[in-house]
């Protein structure tokens, strides 16, 4: 999902993610693009409900376009719903639109990846090749994020366990044929992939980019398919193309008959999962009280079968969150 150099996430990323990663960031079916002026969201109630929520009691969820942004924000206003708060879900395009808007107070709170939005901020602040703030050690990367965050008026929560990084995955037949288990196989392998991703891939670092400097891999194109969608995994079971940004707790790989190729230089860093909200409307003890409790209580595996009962079972990622709260007593 997420993503940055990471990541969805574009870095999940968005992700990561997309990502995927991760963030990642990985999902159903499309959703209608923001744009700046939220005009097609109803920019001027958006504006009322969102930019004033924290003293009104009603906080605005941004939902990023893929399943794993779609559940978590769900799982958000679920706990938010249970501390007092009248929320609602605004399903935004990616990380380039919502990410505005939260600065602005028209959207409250956003499920992000520490990695890939650490460098999103990063990239902004010090220009697309500024060196990068995130690593692998998650503390030192939410510690960056929040340096880069806190002037924006954003307000970064504790990460939890559940982590998602992007991840990279070919059809087990374009493996077997070129022998690739890894990253670096591919890029010893001297083929031409094209990736299906989310057109943000081209410049993010996590991304093609990251691709061709730490592994050397020839990356010809980009399909703007998104981040982990069926439309992205089909292209790649199909041949259309190559190599699919996915993250790692995608559960439908396998309908597809894909594989992820192990990222064995690192290309992607910490993509815990934390929420960021706006400091002004959602940044109180009681905000952060509920999210807490539910990052402290989500972890991977969890997030992965979540994933799963959406993206295999079909089911609602709104009943999917509501069960998952029940089941853990937060809801």
């Amino acid at each position: 999902m997420a993503s940055t150099p990471t990541t969805p996430r574009a870095q999940r990323p968005t992700t990561r993610r997309a990502p995927a990663r991760r963030r990642a960031l990985a999902a159903g079916g499309a959703v209608a693009a923001l744009t700046l002026s939220l005009a097609a969201c109803g920019g001027n109630d958006l504006e009322k409900e969102g930019g004033s929520s924290g003293g009104k009691g009603s906080l605005v969820i941004g939902s990023a376009g893929f399943t794993e942004s779609e559940i978590l924000a769900e799982l958000y206003a679920g706990v938010l719903s249970e501390a007092g708060y009248k929320t609602s879900v605004k399903k935004v395009k990616n990380r380039e639109l919502y990410a505005p808007e939260l600065e602005k107070g028209r959207i409250d709170v956003v499920p992000e990846y520490a990695a890939t939005m650490a460098e999103f901020l990063n990239a902004k602040k010090n220009g697309p090749k500024a060196d990068p703030v995130a690593s692998p050690n998650a503390d030192k990367t939410v510690e960056a994020l929040r340096k880069l965050a806190e002037p924006r008026g954003l307000k970064v929560l504790d990460a939890g366990k559940a982590v998602d990084q992007n991840a990279f995955a070919v059809s087990a037949d374009y493996a077997k044929k070129h022998k690739l288990k890894t990253l670096s196989d591919l890029g010893a392998s001297k083929e031409s992939v094209t990736v299906a991703a989310g057109d943000e891939c081209e410049t993010r670092p996590f991304c093609q980019p990251g691709l061709e400097k730490t592994y050397g891999i020839d990356v010809k194109g980009i399909d703007p398919k998104g981040v982990g969608t069926s439309q992205s995994k089909q292209a790649v079971k199909d041949g259309k193309d190559q190599l699919v940004l996915t993250t790692t707790t995608d559960a439908t790989l396998d309908q597809f008959d894909l594989v992820i190729l192990q990222d064995d230089k690192k290309l992607q860093n910490a993509d815990n999962v934390l929420p960021v909200v706006n400091a002004d409307d959602a940044g109180d003890k009681k905000v952060a009280s509920a999210l807490d409790e539910l990052t402290r209580t989500l972890t991977t595996k969890d997030l992965t079968d979540l994933n799963r009962q959406v993206d295999q079972e079909r089911k609602k990622a709104k009943d999917v969150a509501e069960d998952y709260l029940a089941e853990k007593n937060l809801a």
